[in-house]
């Protein structure tokens, strides 16, 4: 069984696992872990993405499970596979946070908890009250990609500037899709003066193809 006795030693073994290359900024699939187009193009905010798990089954439904049934215990399972993927430590973490009407109707923030479970287990500061989101915009995951820009520019504000400024900050998230809720949020961080940004997510979302 796992640390937590939430999953054998075959089911962890058949967990999906990311592909081998993968671009060091977004962890979408590249030649020889090459930067990708998209980000040689047009680079995001953040300078790199860690990522426990590709977005499929059976880590999908535990994200779901987790985020909208309440099995809180799927938490400290998830963040403890993303640990197991950190070799560097930024100086401190920020959850990605929840408008305080959605945090009231669900009660927690899912990326919270992760971000509190990482924070405990490899002794990083975690920043709970640094950033707040201002705009209660649709979820992206209604939206399509092309959208997801538009719909969440100048949703965060940072609140202390201060314990930002001059620090590599790593966001923590449950699932980076196409990136746009990181990358809006690690600009609000870069405009507040941290010196580099990092998005740590338990699972990537790759192109069907």
């Amino acid at each position: 069984m796992s640390r937590n006795g939430l999953c054998c030693k075959a089911c962890h073994a058949d967990l999906p696992r990311l592909p081998g290359g993968l671009c060091p900024v977004c962890a979408l699939p590249t030649l020889n872990s090459e930067t990708c187009g998209k980000c040689l193009k047009k680079p995001p905010a953040f300078e790199r993405t860690l990522a426990a798990f590709s977005y499929n089954f059976p880590v999908s439904p535990l994200i779901k499970a987790l985020k909208f049934h309440e099995k809180l215990i799927l938490a400290n399972f998830l963040a403890d596979e993303l640990a197991q993927k950190v070799s560097a430590h930024p100086d401190c973490l920020i959850a990605m946070p929840l408008h305080p009407q959605r945090l009231r109707t669900r009660g927690f923030n899912q990326s919270q908890l992760l971000a509190a479970r990482l924070a405990k287990e490899l002794g990083i500061p975690l920043l709970s009250a640094a950033c707040q989101r201002v705009r209660d915009t649709p979820p992206q995951s209604s939206l399509p990609w092309k959208e997801r820009d538009k719909n969440i520019r100048g949703a965060f504000q940072v609140l202390l500037a201060d314990a930002v400024r001059g620090k590599h900050i790593a966001i923590v998230d449950d699932v980076m899709t196409s990136g746009a809720s990181i990358g809006e949020l690690a600009r609000a961080l870069k405009k507040a003066g941290a010196r580099e940004v990092s998005a740590w997510v338990v699972a990537r979302t790759l192109p069907h193809h």
